[in-house]
């Protein structure tokens, strides 16, 4: 096509596209929303930001683990002296009683005489008293006014050597109406504790800074990362579709979600593209016709003598305006194919019958055309689709085949079943279509130079194109030397899960071995 792709498309054209293609525009940023007359959206705080709490969460998560650190520490030390000093007071204390029991009070009060000289750390206490609570032996001045009966363990204050100190004591009976306290001197494991918890205070002091820092930091790179992805959708926003969310190369999360926005992106620009391509092909192919039907009647308005005159011009322009609306009709078609609407009525398909009508009727068309039509077609072709949009697409292979041949050419309808599906395969022997243009040849309304001269609209292919799509197949166009081979493949029933279509290559061994030209 010449026409520039500025120029104005048809006011039919350009409601089409409209009607396509609606404004669903996402809401743009303060600032250019002002620009583009639309109220801007409003801004989120920095406490309802999606930062603050991923950097909220990560504060938490460094506090409780700070936390539970410090819990561990303070069971494994203060804990362990403590639960080590009552096991010691207990053991000594069975120590003595086990002495009462085979020596009697004197050997007691000599047992405990000796702990007390032998006491090199001097933290061990005993005071043994008669019934009076009068003091016998011991390292104690007097029985501790804390101390009662009713109780075995006592944590109090007691005076020993001209000082006070904090003591843990056990405190037990002896026959006779003695009394006997065991016990050991805690002030340095106090001293400790008290050290411990003022180094706890600081490291929750330094545990919060250091949180508060990370909070701060998580947020900026979630602020960082973001702000690129909202900088290009803003871009995008206003019109700009050559932004790109930039990418790290650290293969990272953030890295695939770049990614997938730029292929988003990408295929967005490849439809607004097509959208502008249909636009500008709706208005050079269109204006032929709609001109033509439009001189022929001001023509027979003008110079038609007789009724048979206008009838004649009018059916001439009835037969434009028909190939108008049969142009509508094929770009509806392909938009409901790759809208999927059909695609839940989609069942399990032979598809050799249909094939065997298309070449029955379409060889009665190769015979008028001084053609020939070789059909190669096996008993059963299992597929899963759509039976009418199966036979729309080969009838359009068909067509295009028998369109481009040259009179005594042969046209070679076939197919064959393979590991993962089925080929159908229509080939040509007219001009074929270049290598550098079969990747187009399947866009709306593309026109090689060698089809410029003949009838057709440039819908065909991409009409099976979108059926092969559609059906999780694929359209592969090769060169049949000479001529155009099309190879349509579609998956088998129980291989319709299958993500990816089997390769060219694999896709033209089976046409060679079996559909060859």
């Amino acid at each position: 096509m010449t026409d520039s792709p500025h120029e104005a498309a048809p006011a039919g054209a350009g409601a089409l596209v409209a009607k396509l293609c609606p404004d669903r525009r996402p809401p743009l940023p303060p600032g250019l929303a002002e620009q583009a007359g639309r109220p801007p959206p409003p801004r989120n705080s920095f406490v309802n930001s999606a930062g603050f709490r991923f950097g909220l969460i990560y504060a938490a998560l460094f506090g409780a683990s700070a936390l539970a650190l410090a819990a561990f520490l303070w069971w494994s030390t203060a804990g362990v002296l403590d639960r080590q000093t009552d096991a010691a007071i207990y053991a000594d204390s069975q120590g003595l009683a086990e002495r009462y029991a085979d020596g009697g009070l004197a050997a007691l009060i000599d047992t405990v005489e000796q702990r007390i000289a032998g006491n090199v750390d001097d933290d061990a206490l005993y005071l043994l008293v008669d019934p009076g609570f009068r003091r016998i032996t011991g390292n104690l001045e007097g029985w501790p006014a804390g101390v009662t009966m009713d109780m075995d363990w006592f944590n109090l204050r007691v005076d020993r050597a001209g000082r006070r100190s904090l003591a843990r004591v056990h405190h037990f009976d002896i026959p006779g109406g003695f009394h006997l306290l065991v016990g050991r001197d805690v002030e340095a494991r106090v001293q400790l504790r008290r050290l411990l918890t003022d180094a706890m205070l600081w490291s929750a002091v330094i545990a919060v800074v250091l949180g508060s820092f990370g909070a701060w930091a998580v947020r900026g790179l979630f602020r960082s990362t973001l702000a690129d992805v909202a900088a290009t959708a803003a871009a995008i926003s206003v019109g700009d579709l050559t932004r790109r969310v930039n990418v790290t190369g650290q293969g990272d999360e953030f890295d695939l979600l770049a990614e997938t926005i730029n292929d988003m992106l990408d295929r967005i620009t490849r439809l607004m593209d097509g959208v502008r391509q249909v636009s500008n092909a709706i208005a050079h192919d269109l204006r032929t016709p709609i001109t033509r039907a439009r001189a022929r009647l001001e023509d027979a308005a003008t110079h038609a003598r007789t009724e048979a005159d206008l009838r004649a011009a009018i059916e001439r322009a009835q037969v434009d305006l028909d190939g108008i609306v049969n142009v509508f009709q094929a770009l509806l078609r392909i938009a409901e194919i790759e809208a999927g609407a059909r695609r839940s009525a989609f069942a399990p398909v032979d598809a050799a019958p249909l094939l065997q009508d298309l070449a029955e009727l379409y060889d009665a068309v190769a015979e008028a055309a001084g053609q020939r039509l070789e059909a190669e077609i096996p008993p059963d072709l299992p597929v899963f689709g759509d039976r009418d949009m199966i036979q729309q697409a080969v009838a359009n292979l068909m067509d295009n085949a028998l369109k481009f041949s040259p009179e005594g050419g042969v046209i070679r309808l076939a197919a064959v079943t393979g590991p993962a599906g089925v080929y159908i395969t229509v080939a040509d022997q007219g001009p074929g279509i270049p290598e550098e243009d079969r990747s187009r040849a399947t866009e709306r309304f593309f026109r090689g130079e060698s089809a410029r001269s003949t009838p057709g609209s440039g819908l065909g292919l991409a009409l099976v194109q979108a059926v092969a799509t559609l059906h999780g197949g694929t359209l592969t166009l090769e060169d049949n030397m000479p001529g155009l081979r099309a190879v349509l493949w579609l998956p088998l029933p129980d291989a319709r899960p299958q993500k990816r279509a089997p390769d060219a290559r694999h896709a033209k061994r089976l046409a060679d071995g079996g559909l060859q030209t």
